[in-house]
């Protein structure tokens, strides 16, 4: 098996493993998925991903603070090997202090299915309440996206067709 090849799925089975390796051999991996996965979401800006994220936002984690900026951006997956960055910056504003949060998404979202952004988005969204990749974590990401597991190896399964054979063009939604 080519490991190098499946360095997205490092922590999954080896019988997941395999059979992601057997559709990669056989050139299927990419039909699979567009099968599975057939358009692509219609968030193409800035401004309406910082709409769609605020709507999540609001269904779930209402109270909590709130974002200052949400944006694509085409330095992640490069840099920062991230897929998505939550930050928060604090400065002293006379005797207050004042955070700003940020959500930063790969521009490679935005030509992949919905529930692809849905699985970043809200992956991001819950560090908002949990900073760790801990059980908290996951059962928020849950929370938000029941099917959040199925959607994160799917997309790792994307992203090892897309080193091993190219992009994907989902039609647009």
């Amino acid at each position: 098996m080519n490991a190098p090849a499946l360095k997205y799925l490092a922590a999954y089975p080896e019988s997941l493993k395999q059979q992601v390796q057997q559709l990669l051999d056989k050139g299927r991996l990419g039909e699979v998925l567009l099968a599975k996965y057939p358009q692509a979401h219609g968030v193409r800006t800035d401004k309406a991903l910082y709409d769609y994220v605020m709507a999540l936002k609001n269904d779930f984690l209402r109270s909590s603070e709130p974002l200052s900026k949400v944006a694509f951006d085409s330095k992640l997956h490069v840099i920062a090997h991230a897929l998505g960055t939550h930050t928060a910056v604090s400065r002293v504003q006379g005797n207050k202090l004042k955070a700003k949060r940020e959500i930063r998404v790969a521009t490679l979202f935005k030509e992949v299915p919905p529930e692809f952004l849905r699985m970043i988005t809200v992956h991001e969204l819950a560090h908002i309440k949990e900073k760790g990749h801990d059980k908290a974590f996951y059962q928020l990401c849950t929370h938000m996206e029941p099917n959040y597991h199925q959607y994160e190896f799917d997309l790792r399964v994307y992203l090892t067709h897309m080193e091993a054979a190219g992009k994907l063009a989902w039609p647009a939604a």
